[in-house]
């Protein structure tokens, strides 16, 4: 096992509909072979995609609103309440929309007002899709839970001379006390963290999402083409799956573990 007592867990986000604000959480329980929790529970559709609740497969995401297409998503601030299934929308601190998402009414508020806040940027009527059980909608078919490292985020600061938001990435999990990009070397490796263990599945390849200010809404910073041009390759970050059920939080450590050395099945 390889343990860096400095490398913790500094921050957990959830994103309940797909392109739409973060959701900062002091702690999370996962659950092996799960999505985490609360995450992409729900889509809006950006004209027919094709999806089918009664047969879901992964949909690329320009069949969504998204800020890979969208920019002035990031205008947004929204928050999903779980008990009451409840979406609310604020614009420049202004409460503009809100909607049960567990009701045809709630969820006509919800696509009346991206309607009019999108209505040159739309390619048909939104629509908002809830995924059944087992299914998120993710940007990867095998994406699970999405983990940054922040000593990463401060290596492109250094190539282009900006401080990076890292909320720009969107992930779930974010660490530091580790070297920039060794989070790609956890591939296929057990991430043992507070009471629970990921696999590495793979590396996160960015898209135009990311070149958007998350503060302004303005495309501001070419994320994808900065990584190309210094290292060669657009990932950042990786994707997980949950090995091992349990509670993670803010300021847990974080250790690697060779697969074969794991002691228990990926």
């Amino acid at each position: 096992m390889t343990e860096t007592p400095a490398a913790r867990i500094t921050a957990l986000y959830r994103y309940p509909v797909k392109g739409l604000s973060a959701e900062p959480l002091a702690e999370a329980p996962l659950t092996s072979g799960a999505h985490f929790p609360g995450d992409r529970l729900f889509a809006i559709e950006n004209g027919p995609s094709g999806f089918d609740p009664a047969n879901p497969e992964h949909q690329p995401k320009q069949k969504f609103l998204v800020l890979a297409r969208q920019a002035a998503l990031a205008k947004l601030k929204t928050r999903y309440d779980d008990a009451s299934h409840s979406l609310a929308i604020v614009a420049d601190e202004v409460e503009v929309a809100r909607g049960d998402l567990r009701t045809s009414a709630g969820r006509a508020a919800i696509e009346d007002f991206f309607r009019m806040f999108l209505a040159s940027d739309l390619a048909g009527a939104p629509k908002v899709l809830e995924g059944p059980p087992g299914f998120r909608f993710m940007d990867s078919r095998s994406g699970f839970v999405s983990l940054i490292n922040l000593a990463t985020v401060r290596a492109l600061e250094k190539e282009t001379g900006t401080a990076i938001d890292p909320i720009r990435f969107r992930a779930n999990i974010y660490v530091d006390g580790v070297p920039a990009f060794a989070e790609f070397a956890w591939v296929g490796k057990r991430i043992t963290l507070g009471g629970a263990a990921l696999r590495g599945l793979k590396r996160t390849e960015r898209c135009a999402a990311t070149t958007v200010n998350p503060a302004t809404a303005v495309r501001d910073l070419m994320i994808p083409a900065v990584l190309m041009r210094s290292y060669g390759h657009a990932d950042c970050g990786i994707y997980a799956a949950v090995a091992q059920g349990g509670r993670i939080a803010q300021g847990d450590r974080l250790a690697i573990t060779d697969e074969d050395q794991a002691g228990v099945p990926f």
